[in-house]
Protein backbone atom coordinates (compact mmCIF):
# COMPACT_ATOMS: atom_id res chain seq x y z
CA UNK A 1 0.00 0.00 0.00
CA UNK A 2 1.33 3.16 -0.74
CA UNK A 3 1.86 5.97 1.65
CA UNK A 4 -0.07 9.18 0.60
CA UNK A 5 2.06 11.60 2.05
CA UNK A 6 5.13 10.21 -0.46
CA UNK A 7 2.35 9.96 -3.47
CA UNK A 8 1.61 12.55 -5.44
CA UNK A 9 -1.83 11.45 -6.70
CA UNK A 10 -5.29 12.64 -5.45
CA UNK A 11 -7.75 10.76 -7.52
CA UNK A 12 -8.13 13.71 -10.07
CA UNK A 13 -4.78 14.16 -11.25
CA UNK A 14 -1.64 11.99 -10.19
CA UNK A 15 2.15 12.34 -11.36
CA UNK A 16 3.33 11.09 -14.16
CA UNK A 17 5.45 8.47 -13.36
CA UNK A 18 2.29 6.89 -11.12
CA UNK A 19 0.88 6.29 -14.97
CA UNK A 20 -0.01 2.43 -14.41
CA UNK A 21 0.13 2.31 -10.54
CA UNK A 22 -2.23 4.86 -9.46
CA UNK A 23 -5.88 5.29 -10.68
CA UNK A 24 -6.41 9.01 -11.47
CA UNK A 25 -8.47 10.96 -14.61
CA UNK A 26 -5.12 12.82 -15.51
CA UNK A 27 -1.47 12.28 -15.39
CA UNK A 28 0.36 15.27 -15.18
CA UNK A 29 4.29 16.06 -15.12
CA UNK A 30 3.68 19.17 -12.55
CA UNK A 31 4.93 22.97 -12.68
CA UNK A 32 7.85 23.88 -10.33
CA UNK A 33 7.05 26.91 -8.11
CA UNK A 34 8.73 28.21 -4.85
CA UNK A 35 7.22 29.54 -1.61
CA UNK A 36 7.26 32.93 -1.37
CA UNK A 37 5.88 33.51 2.02
CA UNK A 38 8.46 33.06 5.15
CA UNK A 39 6.22 29.96 6.38
CA UNK A 40 3.31 27.48 4.75
CA UNK A 41 1.18 24.62 5.76
CA UNK A 42 1.37 21.69 4.04
CA UNK A 43 -2.69 20.63 4.24
CA UNK A 44 -3.52 17.08 4.66
CA UNK A 45 -6.71 18.44 1.97
CA UNK A 46 -7.93 21.85 1.45
CA UNK A 47 -8.60 23.27 4.59
CA UNK A 48 -7.80 20.53 5.97
CA UNK A 49 -5.14 19.32 8.68
CA UNK A 50 -1.33 20.55 8.59
CA UNK A 51 0.84 17.96 8.33
CA UNK A 52 3.65 19.81 7.87
CA UNK A 53 5.17 23.07 6.76
CA UNK A 54 7.53 24.56 3.86
CA UNK A 55 9.77 27.66 4.71
CA UNK A 56 10.59 30.53 1.65
CA UNK A 57 12.58 29.27 -1.13
CA UNK A 58 11.32 25.94 -0.91
CA UNK A 59 10.56 24.46 -4.23
CA UNK A 60 7.22 22.36 -4.46
CA UNK A 61 6.14 20.33 -8.22
CA UNK A 62 2.29 21.59 -8.57
CA UNK A 63 0.03 19.29 -10.40
CA UNK A 64 -3.61 20.87 -9.78
CA UNK A 65 -4.68 23.92 -8.96
CA UNK A 66 -8.58 24.45 -7.86
CA UNK A 67 -10.41 26.88 -5.84
CA UNK A 68 -7.50 28.94 -4.67
CA UNK A 69 -4.92 25.51 -3.70
CA UNK A 70 -2.08 24.13 -4.97
CA UNK A 71 -1.73 20.24 -4.67
CA UNK A 72 1.89 19.78 -4.64
CA UNK A 73 4.93 17.74 -3.91
CA UNK A 74 8.07 19.08 -1.59
CA UNK A 75 11.29 18.70 -3.83
CA UNK A 76 13.46 18.14 -0.72
CA UNK A 77 11.67 15.24 1.02
CA UNK A 78 8.59 14.05 -1.32
CA UNK A 79 6.05 15.20 1.17
CA UNK A 80 2.60 15.81 -0.93
CA UNK A 81 -0.01 18.10 0.28
CA UNK A 82 -1.69 21.55 -0.28
CA UNK A 83 -1.02 24.83 -0.30
CA UNK A 84 -2.47 28.42 -0.96
CA UNK A 85 -1.51 29.11 -4.54
CA UNK A 86 -0.70 32.64 -3.37
CA UNK A 87 1.87 31.35 -1.70
CA UNK A 88 3.63 30.28 -4.72
CA UNK A 89 5.86 31.68 -7.02
CA UNK A 90 8.38 31.65 -9.99
CA UNK A 91 11.61 29.70 -9.07
CA UNK A 92 14.39 31.97 -8.09
CA UNK A 93 17.73 29.49 -8.01
CA UNK A 94 19.03 30.16 -4.50
CA UNK A 95 22.18 31.08 -3.30
CA UNK A 96 22.14 30.95 0.33
CA UNK A 97 20.48 29.46 3.45
CA UNK A 98 19.79 31.51 6.65
CA UNK A 99 21.48 29.71 9.39
CA UNK A 100 20.52 32.19 12.38
CA UNK A 101 17.81 30.67 14.67
CA UNK A 102 15.59 33.16 12.59
CA UNK A 103 16.26 36.93 10.43
CA UNK A 104 14.60 39.93 9.32
CA UNK A 105 14.26 41.34 5.32
CA UNK A 106 14.81 45.19 5.86
CA UNK A 107 14.00 47.58 3.34
CA UNK A 108 17.43 49.27 4.05
CA UNK A 109 21.45 47.57 4.51
CA UNK A 110 20.59 49.23 8.15
CA UNK A 111 19.07 47.52 11.07
CA UNK A 112 16.70 50.81 12.26
CA UNK A 113 15.10 50.72 8.58
CA UNK A 114 11.50 48.97 8.86
CA UNK A 115 11.25 45.19 8.39
CA UNK A 116 9.24 43.99 5.57
CA UNK A 117 9.01 39.82 7.20
CA UNK A 118 10.93 37.57 9.54
CA UNK A 119 12.59 34.26 8.09
CA UNK A 120 13.13 30.97 10.09
CA UNK A 121 16.36 29.16 9.92
CA UNK A 122 16.45 26.87 7.08
CA UNK A 123 14.72 29.22 4.42
CA UNK A 124 16.62 29.52 1.43
CA UNK A 125 17.45 32.82 -0.62
CA UNK A 126 18.53 34.49 -3.90
CA UNK A 127 21.29 36.62 -3.30
CA UNK A 128 21.74 39.17 -5.68
CA UNK A 129 24.60 41.42 -4.53
CA UNK A 130 26.49 42.37 -0.84
CA UNK A 131 26.06 45.72 0.60
CA UNK A 132 27.26 47.42 4.07
CA UNK A 133 27.09 44.00 5.79
CA UNK A 134 23.70 42.85 4.16
CA UNK A 135 22.71 40.53 1.53
CA UNK A 136 20.20 42.27 -1.07
CA UNK A 137 17.78 39.63 -2.28
CA UNK A 138 14.40 40.65 -4.12
CA UNK A 139 12.28 41.51 -1.23
CA UNK A 140 14.58 43.57 0.37
CA UNK A 141 18.18 43.08 2.87
CA UNK A 142 19.44 40.48 5.02
CA UNK A 143 22.10 40.76 7.45
CA UNK A 144 25.12 38.90 5.78
CA UNK A 145 26.05 37.27 9.14
CA UNK A 146 22.82 35.79 9.55
CA UNK A 147 23.78 33.61 5.92
CA UNK A 148 25.46 31.11 4.83
CA UNK A 149 26.55 29.54 1.22
CA UNK A 150 24.35 26.61 0.51
CA UNK A 151 27.12 24.31 1.48
CA UNK A 152 26.41 21.78 4.35
CA UNK A 153 27.07 22.21 7.50
CA UNK A 154 29.13 19.28 9.56
CA UNK A 155 27.02 18.58 12.65
CA UNK A 156 23.52 18.29 12.43
CA UNK A 157 22.74 18.56 16.32
CA UNK A 158 24.70 21.95 16.40
CA UNK A 159 21.90 23.38 13.87
CA UNK A 160 19.27 21.77 16.15
CA UNK A 161 20.62 23.43 18.91
CA UNK A 162 20.32 27.10 17.67
CA UNK A 163 16.53 26.01 17.92
CA UNK A 164 17.23 25.74 21.86
CA UNK A 165 13.67 27.40 23.21
CA UNK A 166 11.62 27.83 20.14
CA UNK A 167 7.49 26.98 20.64
CA UNK A 168 6.34 23.41 19.64
CA UNK A 169 4.07 23.04 17.40
CA UNK A 170 2.68 19.76 15.98
CA UNK A 171 3.84 19.60 12.04
CA UNK A 172 6.24 22.37 12.43
CA UNK A 173 9.48 23.48 10.48
CA UNK A 174 10.40 26.60 11.74
CA UNK A 175 11.61 28.50 14.12
CA UNK A 176 8.52 30.40 14.84
CA UNK A 177 7.01 26.32 15.79
CA UNK A 178 8.53 23.00 15.15
CA UNK A 179 7.69 19.29 16.10
CA UNK A 180 9.96 16.65 16.88
CA UNK A 181 10.41 15.31 13.20
CA UNK A 182 10.67 19.17 11.63
CA UNK A 183 13.59 19.31 14.50
CA UNK A 184 15.51 16.70 13.37
CA UNK A 185 15.11 17.59 9.52
CA UNK A 186 15.87 20.75 10.05
CA UNK A 187 19.78 19.56 11.41
CA UNK A 188 19.66 17.07 8.51
CA UNK A 189 18.99 19.57 5.84
CA UNK A 190 21.79 21.67 7.23
CA UNK A 191 24.12 18.94 6.57
CA UNK A 192 22.94 17.76 2.97
CA UNK A 193 21.79 14.70 4.98
CA UNK A 194 18.64 13.37 3.01
CA UNK A 195 15.50 13.15 5.85
CA UNK A 196 11.91 12.72 5.26
CA UNK A 197 9.44 14.72 7.25
CA UNK A 198 7.74 12.70 10.16
CA UNK A 199 9.16 10.36 12.77
CA UNK A 200 8.21 6.83 11.49
CA UNK A 201 9.69 7.61 8.17
CA UNK A 202 12.82 8.32 9.93
CA UNK A 203 13.08 6.07 11.85
CA UNK A 204 12.25 3.49 8.59
CA UNK A 205 15.00 5.15 6.80
CA UNK A 206 18.03 5.52 9.25
CA UNK A 207 20.61 2.77 10.41
CA UNK A 208 20.36 0.85 13.57
CA UNK A 209 22.55 2.29 15.86
CA UNK A 210 26.02 -0.10 16.74
CA UNK A 211 27.27 0.78 20.62
CA UNK A 212 26.38 3.36 23.07
CA UNK A 213 24.69 7.07 22.58
CA UNK A 214 26.82 8.94 20.10
CA UNK A 215 25.87 12.66 19.64
CA UNK A 216 23.75 12.65 16.47
CA UNK A 217 22.49 9.57 17.16
CA UNK A 218 18.56 9.60 16.95
CA UNK A 219 16.33 7.51 19.59
CA UNK A 220 12.41 6.46 18.93
CA UNK A 221 9.43 5.88 20.28
CA UNK A 222 5.97 5.89 19.02
CA UNK A 223 5.42 8.96 17.00
CA UNK A 224 8.33 10.88 18.57
CA UNK A 225 11.95 11.75 17.80
CA UNK A 226 14.55 12.71 19.68
CA UNK A 227 18.37 14.65 19.01
CA UNK A 228 21.19 12.55 20.86
CA UNK A 229 22.98 15.59 21.88
CA UNK A 230 25.53 13.74 24.35
CA UNK A 231 26.04 10.48 25.84
CA UNK A 232 23.65 11.59 29.19
CA UNK A 233 21.75 14.13 27.24
CA UNK A 234 18.81 14.41 24.55
CA UNK A 235 18.10 17.69 22.74
CA UNK A 236 14.03 17.23 21.46
CA UNK A 237 11.30 19.76 20.18
CA UNK A 238 8.35 18.07 22.58
CA UNK A 239 4.82 18.80 23.93
CA UNK A 240 5.80 17.78 27.41
CA UNK A 241 7.99 21.31 27.47
CA UNK A 242 6.23 22.59 24.93
CA UNK A 243 9.22 23.53 23.69
CA UNK A 244 13.03 22.34 22.18
CA UNK A 245 14.52 21.41 25.21
CA UNK A 246 17.35 19.31 26.66
CA UNK A 247 16.75 16.75 28.66
CA UNK A 248 18.57 13.50 30.74
CA UNK A 249 18.47 10.25 28.41
CA UNK A 250 17.00 8.39 31.35
CA UNK A 251 14.17 10.62 32.36
CA UNK A 252 13.39 11.15 29.42
CA UNK A 253 13.02 7.44 28.71
CA UNK A 254 11.06 7.32 32.07
CA UNK A 255 8.89 9.57 31.52
CA UNK A 256 7.73 9.07 28.36
CA UNK A 257 7.13 5.42 29.38
CA UNK A 258 5.82 6.50 32.27
CA UNK A 259 2.95 8.87 30.03
CA UNK A 260 1.74 5.90 28.46
CA UNK A 261 3.36 6.78 25.13
CA UNK A 262 5.59 2.95 25.76
CA UNK A 263 9.38 2.28 25.30
CA UNK A 264 12.22 3.41 22.89
CA UNK A 265 11.20 1.39 19.48
CA UNK A 266 14.59 2.27 17.91
CA UNK A 267 18.50 3.62 18.44
CA UNK A 268 19.43 5.36 14.56
CA UNK A 269 22.64 6.60 13.53
CA UNK A 270 22.55 9.25 10.94
CA UNK A 271 24.96 8.95 8.15
CA UNK A 272 27.15 11.61 6.54
CA UNK A 273 26.06 13.46 3.99
CA UNK A 274 25.54 12.35 0.75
Amino acid sequence: MRDRRLTAANGRVAAAHLRGQVEAEAFVEGAARQLTVPVADLLRAPDGKRDRQLLAGQVVTVFEEQDGWAFVQAKHDGYVGYLRAEALGAVREATHRVCARATHVYTEPDFKSADRMSLSIGSELRVLREQDGYAKIPEGFVPLAHLRELEPESDPVSVAERLLGAPYLWGGNSAFGIDCSGLVQAGCMACGIECLGDSDMQQAAFPDAQGGYQRGDLLFWKGHVAWVADAEALLHANAHHMAVSYEPIGEAIRRIEEQGDGPVTGHKRVGTPT
